[in-house]
């Protein structure tokens, strides 16, 4: 996938995540986990929302006010999350944290989220690409 990607179509779907982004919203029902995150370096203040029902994540949203790269790095986290596994979405996670400091990761995974990819290259913004992502993983990891 990353292959036949151009930067600019790597920019375009950034864009719409941020423009529209499906899951930018707050639960309207109970059993919801969240996680509230900030940066010191950005407008970034979010809340992290994962409903985890039988060991499956059944819905992720968020809400707040965020950058670009915060606002579509969630969102796109969000649809990869929804309707898996625990350990499906730690792997995700951990495959996503690992893109962000250039260490070796599952491609197959990310799917979408695979355009953060230069991120990396940008230390101001690793921060910003993995708040969501670092809020999913605390929310995760005693489940």
């Amino acid at each position: 996938m990353l292959i036949s990607m151009t930067n600019e179509m790597m920019r375009q779907i950034i864009m719409d995540h941020y423009s529209n982004p499906t899951n930018k919203r707050r639960p309207t029902t109970d059993g919801y986990e969240t996680i509230h995150m900030h940066s010191d370096n950005c407008i970034d203040d979010l809340d992290i929302y994962l409903l985890v029902k039988n060991g499956v994540i059944i819905d992720a949203c968020f809400d707040g006010i965020a950058c670009i790269i915060s606002t579509s790095s969630t969102d796109i986290m969000c649809d990869l999350l929804k309707g898996k596994k625990i350990e499906e979405g730690r792997e995700i996670i951990d495959s996503f944290q690992k893109m962000m400091k250039e260490e070796k990761f599952n491609e197959a995974l990310l799917e979408e989220a695979i355009v953060f990819i230069n991120t990396s290259k940008q230390a101001a913004r690793i921060r910003c690409a993995t708040i969501g992502w670092t809020a999913a993983e605390e929310i995760l990891k005693d489940k």
